[in-house]
């Protein structure tokens, strides 16, 4: 198992990342506001041998196989940093939240199409064994921040719905440029948004 020093030594020669370790689950303005400054707040615990295939909770294996694969890719890394600066310049609770609605929708549970075949990115997927088997059999739907912003998700289940780029271009285009224009009025703009995609049907 790495230690979190010795992946932070890695990560800073390929990105300027590291690896800040955590007790447990950080307070979700502190944990996203530090990807801003290439900061991770990482878990050291291993989940229980019972749960093998899944936890919810973020554990070694999830931060390290799942983010710090990512991390360690200068495409993923820019938009992990990119929803942090969005998460540093924004002050109401719903915006913030909003960018970890699309946070978990794009780099926790995304998926992207290589041609014909769905594949998994996200840490989500990529530290569970039973969601990496499961992935292509749920609910694929194209990109849509504004559903994402709304939809209700559990995360103590595999997702039942993904939402999929059609290329990794298309990802980091439309992705980055949701966290770079992230703001107070993001929620409010999205909510329109869905209401006129709606209206349209």
């Amino acid at each position: 198992m790495p230690q979190l020093d010795e992946v932070t030594a890695r990560l800073r020669q390929l990105t300027g990342w590291e690896y800040w370790p955590a007790p447990g689950l950080v307070e979700l303005r502190e944990f996203y506001r530090s990807l801003g400054d290439r900061v991770f707040h990482s878990t050291q615990y291993v989940r229980h041998p019972s749960e093998p295939l899944y936890t919810p909770e973020p554990d070694v294996i999830h931060e390290v196989i799942g983010h710090g694969n990512m991390l360690a890719s200068p495409r993923f890394a820019g938009l992990k940093q990119a929803a942090g600066e969005a998460a540093q310049r924004v002050q109401t609770p719903e915006a913030l939240q909003a960018i970890a609605d699309v946070f978990w929708f794009t780099l926790e549970f995304g998926v992207v199409w290589e041609g014909s075949e769905l594949k998994a990115y996200g840490a989500g997927i990529l530290s569970s064994y039973g969601e990496i088997e499961e992935f292509r059999g749920m609910e694929i739907r194209p990109l849509d921040f504004a559903e994402m912003a709304t939809i209700e998700y559990d995360i103590t289940k595999y997702q039942p719905v993904l939402y999929a780029a059609a290329s990794m271009d298309e990802l980091e285009d439309r992705v980055g440029t949701f966290f770079r224009e992230a703001d107070d009025d993001t929620p409010a703009r999205l909510a329109r948004g869905r209401a006129g995609a709606q209206a349209a049907r």
